[in-house]
C-alpha cells in the first residue's frame, strides 16, 4: 500500500469517528454517553494527525497525539468526578433535569415535546386460562345447532 492509500484510510476513518461522535453527542442525553461521544472524536481527531504526521515523515502529528491523550485522561478524571458528585446530588443522568444547577437569571432550556400518536389502541384477543370453558353467546350457539 503506498503513503497515499494509507493517508486516505486514516482520514476517512477519524472523520468516520468524528462523525459519529458529533451525531452520538448531538442526539443523546445521557451524560457519560455524551462524554463518551466527546472522546470519540478526539479520537477521531488523534487518527487523522497521526495519519497526517506518517504521510509527511514527521513526528509532530504522534507527538500532538500523545499530548491529546494525556489531556483526554485528566478531563476524564475531572468529568467523570463531575457527573458523579451532580448525578449523587439530583438522581439522575438526564441532562434536562439539572435545571437547578444554573447560574440565577439565567432561563432553564425547555425542551420540545414530540407529538403523540393519535392512534387508537387495538384491543388484540386474549385467550382464556386452560380449564376454563369459554363464554359462547346463546344466540350464535342456537344458530351453529340448527345448522
Amino acid at each position: 500500500m503506498n503513503d497515499v492509500a494509507i493517508l486516505q484510510n486514516c482520514l476517512f476513518v477519524g472523520a468516520v469517528l468524528f462523525g459519529l461522535g458529533v451525531a452520538g453527542f448531538l442526539t443523546r442525553r445521557n451524560l457519560i454517553v455524551m462524554f463518551l461521544c466527546a472522546e470519540m472524536m478526539l479520537q477521531g481527531v488523534s487518527l487523522s494527525l497521526i495519519g497526517w504526521g506518517r504521510f509527511h515523515n514527521d513526528w509532530g502529528g504522534q507527538m500532538m497525539v500523545v499530548f491529546i491523550i494525556a489531556v483526554a485522561a485528566c478531563e476524564a478524571g475531572v468529568a467523570l468526578a463531575l457527573v458523579m458528585m451532580l448525578c449523587q446530588r439530583s438522581g439522575d443522568l438526564d441532562v434536562a433535569s439539572w435545571q437547578g444547577t444554573r447560574e440565577d437569571g439565567i432561563a432553564p432550556y425547555v425542551d420540545t415535546e414530540i407529538p403523540e400518536d393519535f392512534e387508537p389502541h387495538q384491543h388484540w384477543p386474549e385467550l382464556t386460562p386452560a380449564g376454563i370453558r369459554p363464554a359462547v353467546d346463546p344466540e350464535k350457539e342456537m344458530f351453529r345447532s340448527h345448522v
